[in-house]
Parts: structure tokens; sequence; C-alpha cells
């Protein structure tokens, strides 16, 4: 069977979440993106875990709505506490077999603090505590370390991270099985690191709202029977889990350095040549995922590993129509040209993967029909996204013209010269 799943979003109870993100938009904007499987997102919050239980049906550690839709029990935690000198922020995705492991689950975290005042709780112990914590309740539970990439928190970033799986959860690395790789990388740029080789790379969408373009941006396919104890499996082993669906590293927010303050934008190259200072307020820039991307990597750029899963690299459709129609990415514009395909076509992963040009102008103009099939192949150039602005695609010559006024800028401030 195949799944097409987003393992990593949110509920309203979260912070900066869509007051409408309740479970009925969930599995209605799921279905019109094409995935098959969520996760619940925030079962660590009373309300959210409540109307969960309300609303959903267990079978083989997967829930189902009443239409039959299945979801898999999934929260995030963010921990904040000091190791080796450092202050640390890491965010962890925990998965549960049932109500009951949840229930567990949440026993063990009121000891160490609330969990009423956000879907996506903070405690002050360390990924070491922390795992050792959720699988002495259940060896069932699945940790993932979230966007593993991100410089604020997470495994890896540059703000807060560490060089190694290892020094962040220590002997409770064994329990480490699959890494999320973020808006911001993608597989290739993690095949890079040979130590990375034994993970199942995955890919979800961390999303805080229902909309087509943020739920299911990246997802993770499967091909298994749906239980959860498969689905873990696949997880563990990389047996069953057969590609990720993905954004352009550079659409993410952190994918190249920079200060967004000043609108100073810097390769990595570029950063090391300003000792990673901001040519403008002389403050340090946000160093990007690229660039620890590079630090730690050792392996040239195009290395592929034996065992790798292949990816597909998409920009969200809407993303692409809303440059081309000229209206808000939310307009009424917008939304009558997708709904034309979805309604033509089902759903937008199908369109974005599988539909040929001759059948996609039947039912929109051969302009927007090509940026489909450009986008499939990733002919897209996107201008990259630093210090958490998003990256944004660049279709013709007045992008280009806009992206050569910004560089000539960046010149004029020093930037690639040496700053002392």
């Amino acid at each position: 069977m195949r799944i097409i799943a987003d393992l990593h979003i949110h509920s309203r109870f979260s912070r900066a979440t869509s007051k409408e993100l309740n479970l009925e938009n969930l599995e209605k904007y799921a279905k019109i993106k094409g995935l098959n499987l969520l996760g619940t997102g925030d079962f660590t919050h009373p309300l959210w875990l409540k109307e969960l239980k309300n609303n959903l049906t267990e079978e083989n550690g997967v829930l189902y709505s009443k239409s039959g839709f299945p979801f898999i029990l999934q929260g995030e935690i963010s921990l904040i506490y000091t190791q080796g000198g450092r202050g640390r922020r890491i965010h962890n995705i925990v998965l549960a077999p049932s109500f009951e492991v949840v229930e567990q689950i949440n026993d063990a975290l009121l000891k160490k603090g609330r969990l009423d005042y956000d879907g996506r709780p903070i405690f002050g112990m360390s990924c070491i505590e922390f795992v050792e914590l959720m699988k002495g309740t259940s060896p069932d539970i699945e940790i993932i370390p979230a966007h593993v990439w991100t410089p604020w928190f997470s495994l890896f970033g540059s703000m807060s991270g560490f060089d190694s799986v290892e020094e962040c959860y220590g002997d409770q690395s064994k329990h480490i099985h699959a890494l999320e790789t973020g808006l911001s990388s993608d597989p290739a740029m993690n095949w890079r690191l040979s130590f990375l080789d034994r993970y199942s790379l995955v890919s979800f969408s961390d999303s805080h709202s229902f909309w087509p373009w943020r739920i299911g941006r990246e997802a993770t396919i499967f091909d298994i029977k749906l239980t959860y104890k498969n689905l873990i499996n696949a997880l563990r082993t990389k047996d069953g889990l057969t590609a990720t669906i993905e954004v352009n590293p550079s659409y993410g927010k952190y994918h190249l350095d920079g200060h967004r303050n000043c609108g100073i934008c810097m390769t990595p190259k570029e950063s090391l040549q300003n000792r990673n200072i901001c040519p403008v307020c002389k403050r340090a820039v946000t160093i990007g995922v690229l660039h620890r991307v590079e630090d730690l990597a050792d392996r040239e750029e195009g290395f592929k590993p034996e065992d790798s899963k292949p990816f597909f690299s998409l920009i969200p459709l809407h993303e692409i129509l809303t440059k081309l129609v000229g209206a808000g990415i939310s307009s009424q514009k917008t939304w009558e040209v997708y709904n034309t395909l979805i309604e033509k076509f089902e759903d937008e992963i199908n369109i974005s993967l599988s539909i040929k040009k001759e059948e996609l102008m039947k039912a929109v103009d051969e302009k927007i029909a090509d940026k489909i099939i450009e986008n499939r192949k990733g002919n897209i150039r996107i201008q990259p996204g630093y210090d958490g602005e998003y990256g944004y695609p660049l279709f013709d010559e007045k992008d280009i013209k806009k992206i050569k006024k910004i560089e000539i800028k960046k010149e004029q401030r020093g930037l690639g010269e040496f700053i002392p």
C-alpha cells in the first residue's frame, strides 16, 4: 500500500497556529494535498487529546476518523537545557502506539512541568534524559529529532546544536533511527555526512496551518500495510520507506546565512570572508543550514550512498500559481485556478508529479502547465531563504532584475570584502 505521510504537524493549541486547525480541516486539506496519513500533532495538550479521543477510533495503533482517514498519535517536545557549557534547544517528534501510552507519556511529563499552555511544551531536561524517560514508558514510542539543521532549535543547529547524534543523545543514541531533514536541507545535502548513513531520512511539514502550501509541503512515502508496528519498522530499518517529497532547500527559511533586519543574505563563502559578521550592522549573522552542512561534511557534493532513497523536489503548487496569476497566495483568483486543477486531477501531489502537460492544458493555460512541468523537473530557480525569511521562486526577467539590484546593493555595502 502506498502511503504518503506527513507525521509532523500541529493543532490550534500550539503557538503561532491557525485557530481553524481542527481534525475536520486537517482531513479535508490532507486529501486535497494528496496525503493519506497524518500525525495528530500536539497529543500532550489536554484539550486537543480530548478532541482526538472523542473523534478518532484506534485500530492496530492507527487512529481513524469517522470517514476512515488515518492518523498516527504524534507530538513535538521542546527541550531547553545546558550541556557542555552551552545552552541547547532541541525539538523532538514523538510517535506513540495508543491513547493508553499517550496517557503514560503525559503522566511522566507532568512530573517535569506543565502541558496545558502550549501544544509544543518546553522542558528543561536533556535529550538523553528525555529519550530515557520515553523508552522507560514504552519501547514502542519512537523519537525523531526534528528539522535537524534549523539554527535555533535542532540537533545540528548552528545556534544551539551538536556536531553528532552521539554528542546530543549519548547512550540513548541507540534509540534514534530516523532524522527529519527540515525544509532548508534535502537528502542530497545529508548524504555528504557519512555518519548519517545509518539513519532513515524523513521529511514532514511541521505545518502550523492546514493550507495546502503548508501541510504536506514535505512528506515521506511508505510502501507498507498500515499498522503502527509496520510504520515504526520502516522508520527503524528503512524497509518499506520508499521516498520523500521535499521542497527545494533554498525555499527553506534558513538555507543560507544572513541578517534579516539588514536585508543581508550570504553564501557560506561570503560569510567566512566577513568572519560571519553582517557588513551593515557589524553583528553576527545567523549561520544557515548549508553552512553547517559544509562544516560537518566529509564527502564532496554529489555523493550518493548505495542504500539512499529517492526524493522528489517540489515547490507547493500555490507558490507557482500565485506568481503566474499575479495575486496573493490565498486570494480568490489563486484558489480558482488551484481548485480547477484539483477538480480535474483529484489532488496536488498527483498534479505536481504525474499529470502530463497535454492533460494539464485541459484545465489551465500553457504557461501554467509549463511551470508545473518545470517544477516537477526541478528547473525553477529559487531565491534562497535566510534568517527566518522563506525563499521564493524566480520566474521571469523582472524577477532576475530584482535580484541583480539586490546583488548590486550587497556589493555597495561591502559584502564579500574582509571586515576586521
